[in-house]
């Protein structure tokens, strides 16, 4: 059992200076540049929600929430929905970094998707991101202007990294586990006993792919320290299920669990080790390095004939799902708009827009045929 440390004084000055930088100085330039960068790649504009709400419970943490296209708001049917969390660390990030993926889900699949919000560390860290969460969906799932337009059966809780972290917290509370249907942890931090060291270890580097995608360090580690000493409060044990969910047990999570993993991601053996201790599979060892050597094609996926890369197993006599995606040659993050970060590599970004078209095509498939099926 390891608990959270306090660390030296000098240490803990200089990762508050480093959060104040990065959470007040640096994102609005990033946000400038990357609307710059749209523009000179002829990307087009950012899709925005149909509507921004606040609850008074959570004053400042609106949500955004997206209709499909065609939907007609002034004759409301019933849709499924789809609750969704942003990433960045528990510290930076906001629901708008998803709105092109939210919207594109909610057209192509004729879902409500509704983008949560929480407040950050390390002004408020770990259970309040969880806590900030399980308010706005109770308040989501019986706003009256929304209740129209929400089938209650068909809810599913899909969250990016940090927040696919507490969409697997959120999943365990008796508050949020009989309401939802289904949950989508898309290459989430799960495991903060593992240290990094082993985890960088255990995933693949591929030099031969070139430009960003080929160097020989995770890009995480610049901000791992920052972000788990942001988040964690000293004293916290961090084999606890709600701070790492690899150690939750099928039985406190919903019926229905989809992991999606990144090849090139320090995140994505445990997110492999914990999609097979949900579906009874042999865990893999901490020998077993995630995926393969080898490149796939440009906005391949790997979805049969290789264990490694994809399996789904129902059982329970059908009542109990579990899906394992393993996306090739991507980087942790691929599906956001990470130009700021990796610069002007075209093939990364090529590969990277491929490959989320696809997993939204492939969630929303899942969800529909399966967990949310009519």
């Amino acid at each position: 059992m390891r608990i959270v440390p306090r660390l030296p004084l000098a240490q803990r000055l200089r990762y508050s200076a480093a959060a104040f930088v990065v959470q007040n100085l640096l994102l609005g330039p990033v946000a400038l540049f990357d609307s710059i960068r749209r523009d000179h790649l002829g990307l087009g504009a950012v899709p925005h929600p149909d509507v921004i709400k606040t609850y008074p419970v959570r004053k400042g943490l609106p949500v955004r929430i997206f209709y499909p296209k065609s939907y007609d708001k002034s004759n409301p049917v019933p849709l499924p929905v789809l609750l969704s969390i942003h990433g960045g660390g528990f510290v930076i990030g906001n629901p708008q970094d998803n709105d092109a993926w939210n919207a594109s889900f909610a057209s192509k699949h004729s879902f409500l998707v509704i983008a949560l919000n929480y407040h950050k560390a390390p002004g408020s860290p770990f259970p309040a991101p969880i806590h900030d969460a399980e308010a706005l969906i109770g308040c989501v799932l019986s706003d009256p202007a929304l209740l129209p337009s929400i089938n209650p059966s068909r809810v599913a809780l899909l969250g990016f990294s940090a927040g696919g972290n507490l969409a697997l917290a959120l999943s365990q509370l008796d508050s949020i586990r009989p309401r939802i249907q289904a949950v989508v942890p898309i290459y989430p931090v799960i495991d903060f006993v593992t240290p990094q060291a082993a985890k960088t270890r255990l995933r693949q580097y591929k030099p031969s792919i070139g430009g960003f995608r080929s160097k020989p360090t995770d890009y995480l580690l610049t901000f791992a320290n920052l972000f788990d000493w942001s988040y964690l409060p000293v004293g916290q044990k961090v084999d606890d299920p709600l701070v790492s969910p690899v150690f939750a047990t099928a039985e406190t999570l919903p019926k229905n669990v989809f992991v999606i993993g990144c090849e090139l991601d320090m995140l994505g053996h445990e997110d492999w080790r914990f999609a097979c201790k949900l579906a009874g599979r042999p865990v893999p060892s901490f020998s077993d390095k995630i995926g393969r050597p080898e490149p796939a094609g440009e906005g391949e996926l790997i979805t049969a004939g290789d264990e490694r890369f994809a399996w789904e197993e129902v059982l329970e006599g059908g009542e109990r799902r579990v899906r394992w995606l393993l996306i090739p040659d991507v980087v942790h993050g691929f599906d956001q708009d990470i130009g700021a970060m990796v610069g002007d590599d075209r093939e990364l970004l090529e590969d990277a827009a491929i490959k989320t078209e696809k997993i939204i095509d492939i969630v929303g498939e899942w969800l529909l045929a399966g967990p949310l099926k009519v």
